[in-house]
């Protein structure tokens, strides 16, 4: 092998390295607990029915679990979207609203809010990637979001944050940090 071909090869391989780096770090990028949860407005849809969401609307009546997810109608997010469905009921029962945001435009939203989230919560639409971005959930070099669940208490701070590609924990993971939270404020004075 000449020496040309040698350090095409290499440069190739290290820019490889470095965007699979990249990838990986990006799946594991985000705001962490404490942060302040960047505020946004946007269209979404619950039920076949376009809204305007606004984060700092939702916080007034209680914490936000905020899940990122890739693209509607995948078989990932298929499955996350109906297993957010399912425990919607037990989220509202702890005060919470849900709301699910991918780059999706608003009709594929309308579809999916009906058929795979069952109108039960609401999914919003990011088509520029710029929630993604303040949220630190937008995958490398991917136009799309990465699969980031946050839960945000009611003044606006990150409680809880966790990202893998996996739909499997989220609502899980999601459900029993606001339990945690929940049982938190209970045994506050005055709580």
């Amino acid at each position: 092998m000449n020496s040309q071909v040698r350090s095409s090869t290499s440069a190739w391989k290290a820019g490889l390295g470095a965007g699979l780096l990249g990838l990986s770090l990006a799946v594991y990028a985000s705001l962490q607990p404490g942060s302040k949860a960047p505020d946004f407005t946007t269209q979404a849809s619950l039920g076949g029915k376009v809204f305007s969401f606004s984060l700092a609307a939702a916080l007034k009546q209680g914490p936000v679990v905020l899940y990122f997810y890739p693209a509607a109608f995948t078989k990932g997010c298929t499955v996350e979207a109906h297993e957010f469905a399912e425990a919607t009921d037990r989220f509202k029962a702890l005060g919470a609203t849900v709301i699910g945001i991918s780059h999706d435009d608003i009709d594929t939203l309308n579809k999916f809010s009906v058929s795979e989230c069952r109108s039960k919560f609401a999914v919003a639409a990011d088509p520029d990637l710029s929630i993604s971005k303040a949220y630190d959930a937008k995958l490398f070099l991917i136009g799309r979001s990465d699969r980031t669940s946050y839960v945000i208490a009611p003044d606006g701070t990150v409680i809880y944050t966790y990202s893998a590609l996996s739909p499997d924990a989220h609502v899980r993971n999601t459900m029993d940090a606001l339990e945690k939270w929940k049982t938190q404020q209970q045994a506050k004075p005055g709580g």
